[in-house]
């Protein structure tokens, strides 16, 4: 198995769904997409490719134009069946290649909050374990839309959690973040003005994530080895 991790900035790549790749006995590479315009190879011949978060949003093109690319980018992949899963910004660039259109939540989640899977979230493969509810780590102020004709997955009280169409899986909340970059991320808090304007508590945020972020990874790598397994034939 052949995988393609697209990441938008550093700290926050594929974390430990690399470990369900290689798991699988898979090899991943990673195309830093702020970084290098080419991918490592045709995106559209890898086996799944992954497309993960970054604190610009959506609709930054002006302040990253390589977005619209990569908005056409996934596009293709959608139209070529290829196995997606997008994570937060990733889940809303994907679900606006479906045919969505991402806009600003009514308010952040930052932290620890519950998801709810759906009536047709009980009965995917994907999320079924995950059924009825369980607490997620998020760090998003967009939210994506269903979009047309796909089928919702969980939800949160804020906005959708997860959708899935054909073959590509978005979701909000990161279940891939391993504990360096949470800590990184939250170090970072202040340059997040939807942070500091809710009023995050960094120390309060920091113990909490380090209780729970063991437990939290073995769900992550667990959910991407199903994703992995290929659960939409």
């Amino acid at each position: 198995m052949r995988a393609l991790a697209i990441v938008h900035q550093r700290d926050a790549g594929a974390g430990v769904f690399a470990d369900a790749v290689h798991a699988k006995g898979g090899s991943l590479d990673t195309w830093l997409r702020a970084e290098a315009p080419s991918p490592p190879s045709d995106p559209a011949a890898y086996d799944a490719v992954m497309v993960f978060g970054g604190a610009m949003h959506v609709d930054h093109e002006a302040e990253h134009p390589w977005l619209r690319e990569q908005k056409a980018l996934l596009r293709e992949l959608l139209e070529r069946d290829v196995p997606t899963l997008g994570v937060c910004l990733g889940g809303q660039l994907l679900a606006e290649a479906a045919g969505a259109t991402p806009r600003r939540a009514r308010e952040p989640e930052i932290g620890w909050h519950d998801v709810e899977i759906t009536e047709e979230g009980a009965g995917d493969a994907l999320f079924a374990p995950l059924a009825p509810s369980f607490n997620a780590f998020h760090w998003h102020s967009y939210e994506f839309p269903l979009p047309p004709g796909a089928t919702p997955l969980a939800r949160s009280a804020v906005c959708l959690q997860a959708f899935r169409a054909g073959r590509a899986v978005g979701i909000q909340f990161h279940a891939e973040v391993t504990a360096a970059d949470a800590e990184a991320w939250i170090d970072d808090y202040r340059s997040d003005e939807d942070a500091v304007r809710t009023g995050v508590d960094p120390d309060a945020l920091r113990r909490r994530t380090r209780a729970a972020i063991g437990a939290w990874n073995d769900i992550g790598r667990a959910f991407c080895g199903r994703f992995l397994d290929g659960v939409y034939p």
